[in-house]
Protein backbone atom coordinates (compact mmCIF):
# COMPACT_ATOMS: atom_id res chain seq x y z
CA UNK A 1 0.00 0.00 0.00
CA UNK A 2 1.22 3.66 -1.29
CA UNK A 3 1.89 5.46 2.03
CA UNK A 4 -0.35 8.60 2.40
CA UNK A 5 0.87 12.20 3.15
CA UNK A 6 -1.42 14.88 4.14
CA UNK A 7 -0.92 18.56 3.88
CA UNK A 8 -2.68 20.97 5.83
CA UNK A 9 -3.46 24.32 3.94
CA UNK A 10 -2.70 22.62 1.14
CA UNK A 11 -4.76 24.34 -1.24
CA UNK A 12 -2.42 27.76 -1.94
CA UNK A 13 1.06 28.60 -1.39
CA UNK A 14 3.53 26.31 0.64
CA UNK A 15 0.94 23.84 0.95
CA UNK A 16 -0.06 23.56 -2.32
CA UNK A 17 3.95 23.20 -3.60
CA UNK A 18 4.33 20.78 -0.91
CA UNK A 19 1.57 18.94 -1.77
CA UNK A 20 3.13 18.42 -5.66
CA UNK A 21 6.36 17.66 -4.31
CA UNK A 22 5.41 14.93 -2.33
CA UNK A 23 3.22 13.72 -4.72
CA UNK A 24 6.00 13.64 -7.02
CA UNK A 25 8.00 11.92 -4.63
CA UNK A 26 5.58 8.69 -4.79
CA UNK A 27 2.84 9.38 -1.95
CA UNK A 28 -0.75 9.18 -1.96
CA UNK A 29 -2.06 12.72 -0.90
CA UNK A 30 -4.48 14.31 1.07
CA UNK A 31 -4.80 18.34 0.58
CA UNK A 32 -6.76 19.27 3.74
CA UNK A 33 -7.54 23.38 3.54
CA UNK A 34 -10.75 25.05 5.49
CA UNK A 35 -11.75 26.08 1.77
CA UNK A 36 -12.71 22.56 0.44
CA UNK A 37 -13.58 24.34 -2.96
CA UNK A 38 -9.86 25.18 -2.95
CA UNK A 39 -8.84 21.78 -1.66
CA UNK A 40 -10.99 20.50 -4.43
CA UNK A 41 -9.26 22.28 -7.13
CA UNK A 42 -5.45 21.97 -6.40
CA UNK A 43 -5.93 18.07 -6.05
CA UNK A 44 -7.42 18.07 -9.65
CA UNK A 45 -4.55 19.53 -10.47
CA UNK A 46 -2.29 17.65 -9.17
CA UNK A 47 -3.64 14.91 -10.32
CA UNK A 48 -3.39 11.09 -9.82
CA UNK A 49 -4.49 9.58 -6.29
CA UNK A 50 -4.47 13.15 -4.76
CA UNK A 51 -7.65 13.99 -3.05
CA UNK A 52 -9.11 16.42 -0.96
CA UNK A 53 -10.64 17.20 2.44
CA UNK A 54 -11.79 20.22 4.20
CA UNK A 55 -10.62 20.47 7.17
CA UNK A 56 -10.86 23.63 9.86
CA UNK A 57 -7.52 23.65 12.16
CA UNK A 58 -9.43 25.52 15.02
CA UNK A 59 -12.52 22.67 15.21
CA UNK A 60 -11.02 20.11 16.74
CA UNK A 61 -13.85 18.04 15.20
CA UNK A 62 -13.00 18.88 11.99
CA UNK A 63 -9.18 18.02 12.37
CA UNK A 64 -10.15 14.54 14.26
CA UNK A 65 -12.45 13.69 11.27
CA UNK A 66 -9.95 14.76 8.19
CA UNK A 67 -7.33 12.49 10.02
CA UNK A 68 -9.64 9.27 10.90
CA UNK A 69 -10.49 9.44 7.16
CA UNK A 70 -7.07 8.95 6.09
CA UNK A 71 -5.00 5.11 6.03
CA UNK A 72 -1.33 4.57 5.93
CA UNK A 73 -0.60 8.14 6.91
CA UNK A 74 3.35 8.27 7.14
CA UNK A 75 3.93 12.08 6.66
CA UNK A 76 1.75 15.26 7.60
CA UNK A 77 2.78 18.79 6.72
CA UNK A 78 1.01 20.99 8.56
CA UNK A 79 1.03 24.64 6.61
CA UNK A 80 -2.02 27.01 8.10
CA UNK A 81 -1.59 29.99 8.80
CA UNK A 82 -2.54 33.68 9.05
CA UNK A 83 -1.42 37.09 10.36
CA UNK A 84 -3.43 40.30 11.58
CA UNK A 85 -0.76 42.88 12.20
CA UNK A 86 -1.36 45.65 14.74
CA UNK A 87 0.86 47.39 17.96
CA UNK A 88 -0.05 45.75 20.90
CA UNK A 89 -1.28 48.78 22.70
CA UNK A 90 -3.83 48.98 19.83
CA UNK A 91 -4.72 44.78 18.56
CA UNK A 92 -8.10 43.72 18.97
CA UNK A 93 -8.86 40.97 21.40
CA UNK A 94 -10.52 38.98 18.55
CA UNK A 95 -7.32 39.42 16.21
CA UNK A 96 -4.66 38.28 19.05
CA UNK A 97 -7.51 35.56 19.38
CA UNK A 98 -7.49 34.67 15.83
CA UNK A 99 -3.96 34.56 14.97
CA UNK A 100 -3.66 32.01 17.89
CA UNK A 101 -6.34 29.70 16.85
CA UNK A 102 -5.41 29.22 13.75
CA UNK A 103 -1.36 29.91 14.37
CA UNK A 104 -0.59 28.13 17.66
CA UNK A 105 -4.28 26.14 18.81
CA UNK A 106 -3.94 25.01 14.96
CA UNK A 107 -0.77 23.46 14.63
CA UNK A 108 -1.57 21.11 18.45
CA UNK A 109 -5.01 20.39 17.31
CA UNK A 110 -2.91 19.04 14.05
CA UNK A 111 0.35 17.28 16.09
CA UNK A 112 -2.52 15.78 18.27
CA UNK A 113 -4.52 14.02 15.79
CA UNK A 114 -1.73 12.96 13.62
CA UNK A 115 0.54 12.34 16.57
CA UNK A 116 -2.23 9.52 16.74
CA UNK A 117 -2.92 8.36 13.39
CA UNK A 118 0.56 8.36 11.97
CA UNK A 119 2.35 5.11 10.99
CA UNK A 120 5.55 4.24 13.26
CA UNK A 121 8.53 6.12 11.94
CA UNK A 122 6.28 8.46 10.16
CA UNK A 123 7.30 12.23 9.80
CA UNK A 124 5.60 15.06 10.90
CA UNK A 125 6.45 18.80 9.37
CA UNK A 126 4.97 21.97 11.11
CA UNK A 127 5.26 25.24 8.84
CA UNK A 128 6.97 28.28 11.38
CA UNK A 129 7.94 30.99 10.64
CA UNK A 130 11.08 33.41 10.88
CA UNK A 131 9.28 35.39 13.52
CA UNK A 132 9.07 32.17 15.65
CA UNK A 133 12.65 33.53 16.34
CA UNK A 134 12.70 36.85 15.30
CA UNK A 135 10.87 39.83 16.30
CA UNK A 136 8.92 42.59 14.62
CA UNK A 137 7.38 45.15 15.65
CA UNK A 138 3.34 45.41 14.85
CA UNK A 139 3.16 41.40 14.61
CA UNK A 140 3.26 40.67 18.10
CA UNK A 141 0.55 37.94 18.09
CA UNK A 142 2.01 36.03 14.94
CA UNK A 143 5.48 36.38 16.91
CA UNK A 144 4.08 34.71 19.67
CA UNK A 145 2.34 32.21 17.94
CA UNK A 146 5.17 30.86 15.92
CA UNK A 147 7.46 30.90 18.87
CA UNK A 148 4.67 28.92 20.63
CA UNK A 149 4.84 26.15 17.50
CA UNK A 150 8.56 26.45 17.44
CA UNK A 151 8.77 24.60 21.21
CA UNK A 152 5.53 22.91 20.73
CA UNK A 153 7.35 20.95 17.97
CA UNK A 154 9.88 20.20 20.27
CA UNK A 155 7.92 19.00 22.68
CA UNK A 156 6.12 16.36 20.24
CA UNK A 157 9.17 15.45 19.30
CA UNK A 158 9.94 13.89 22.62
CA UNK A 159 6.55 12.66 22.64
CA UNK A 160 6.95 10.71 19.67
CA UNK A 161 10.16 9.36 19.47
CA UNK A 162 9.57 6.12 21.14
CA UNK A 163 7.23 5.10 18.07
CA UNK A 164 9.96 6.56 15.68
CA UNK A 165 8.23 9.65 14.56
CA UNK A 166 10.54 12.49 13.26
CA UNK A 167 8.88 15.90 14.19
CA UNK A 168 10.45 19.41 13.05
CA UNK A 169 9.47 22.74 11.73
CA UNK A 170 10.63 24.95 9.13
CA UNK A 171 10.81 28.56 9.87
CA UNK A 172 10.33 30.53 6.31
CA UNK A 173 10.98 34.51 5.74
CA UNK A 174 9.38 36.40 3.25
CA UNK A 175 8.31 33.92 0.57
CA UNK A 176 6.12 34.62 -2.40
CA UNK A 177 2.69 33.18 -1.51
CA UNK A 178 -1.11 34.66 -1.44
CA UNK A 179 -0.59 34.78 2.67
CA UNK A 180 2.86 37.66 2.17
CA UNK A 181 0.89 39.22 -1.08
CA UNK A 182 -0.26 42.59 1.39
CA UNK A 183 3.59 43.17 1.74
CA UNK A 184 3.61 44.63 -1.79
CA UNK A 185 0.88 46.83 -0.97
CA UNK A 186 2.87 48.71 1.85
CA UNK A 187 5.45 51.06 0.12
CA UNK A 188 8.98 50.06 0.96
CA UNK A 189 8.23 47.02 3.45
CA UNK A 190 9.41 44.42 0.64
CA UNK A 191 12.27 46.31 -0.27
CA UNK A 192 12.85 46.45 3.88
CA UNK A 193 12.45 42.85 3.86
CA UNK A 194 15.17 42.51 1.25
CA UNK A 195 17.52 44.85 2.13
CA UNK A 196 18.01 42.52 5.40
CA UNK A 197 18.18 39.10 3.58
CA UNK A 198 21.43 38.53 2.88
CA UNK A 199 20.82 36.29 -0.19
CA UNK A 200 18.79 39.52 -1.46
CA UNK A 201 15.49 37.62 -2.81
CA UNK A 202 12.59 36.33 -1.56
CA UNK A 203 11.82 32.40 -1.65
CA UNK A 204 9.57 30.40 -3.77
CA UNK A 205 6.94 28.30 -1.98
CA UNK A 206 8.87 25.44 -3.81
CA UNK A 207 12.05 25.72 -1.93
CA UNK A 208 10.37 25.30 0.99
CA UNK A 209 8.98 22.30 0.14
CA UNK A 210 11.72 20.48 -0.87
CA UNK A 211 12.80 20.99 2.52
CA UNK A 212 9.94 19.49 3.74
CA UNK A 213 10.08 16.26 1.52
CA UNK A 214 13.71 16.02 2.42
CA UNK A 215 12.22 16.17 6.41
CA UNK A 216 9.83 13.52 5.53
CA UNK A 217 12.41 11.34 3.58
CA UNK A 218 14.49 8.65 4.89
CA UNK A 219 17.42 10.64 4.20
CA UNK A 220 16.16 12.62 7.09
CA UNK A 221 16.12 9.48 9.63
CA UNK A 222 17.98 11.40 12.68
CA UNK A 223 16.41 14.26 12.66
CA UNK A 224 13.97 15.29 15.17
CA UNK A 225 13.28 18.08 17.19
CA UNK A 226 14.75 20.54 14.76
CA UNK A 227 13.76 24.02 13.65
CA UNK A 228 14.96 25.08 9.77
CA UNK A 229 16.33 28.67 9.28
CA UNK A 230 15.07 28.99 5.50
CA UNK A 231 14.75 32.44 4.91
CA UNK A 232 17.90 33.52 2.62
CA UNK A 233 19.95 34.45 6.03
CA UNK A 234 17.51 36.84 7.09
CA UNK A 235 17.44 35.63 10.60
CA UNK A 236 21.43 36.74 11.17
CA UNK A 237 19.78 40.41 10.55
CA UNK A 238 16.74 42.56 11.91
CA UNK A 239 13.30 42.28 10.73
CA UNK A 240 11.34 45.20 8.76
CA UNK A 241 9.42 47.50 10.29
CA UNK A 242 6.54 47.08 9.63
CA UNK A 243 4.37 48.97 11.99
CA UNK A 244 6.38 51.85 10.86
CA UNK A 245 5.23 51.03 7.70
CA UNK A 246 1.93 50.89 7.73
CA UNK A 247 1.58 53.62 10.37
CA UNK A 248 2.99 56.14 7.34
CA UNK A 249 0.68 54.65 4.84
CA UNK A 250 -2.03 55.29 7.31
CA UNK A 251 -1.13 59.13 7.85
Amino acid sequence: MTATAVVVGGASGIGLATAHALAADGYDVVVADVNGDAAIAAADGIGGTTRAVTMDVTDEESVAAGFASVDNLAVVVSCAGLTIPGAIVDLELEHWQTTIDVCLTGSFLVLKHAGRQVVDGGSIIVISSLNGRQPGAGVGAYCASKAGVTMLVEVAALELAPRRIRVNSIQPGLVDTPLTAGTSMIPGLTEEYLENTPLGRSGRPEEIADVAVFLASDKASWVTGAAFDINGGAHLQRYPDVLGKVRALMA
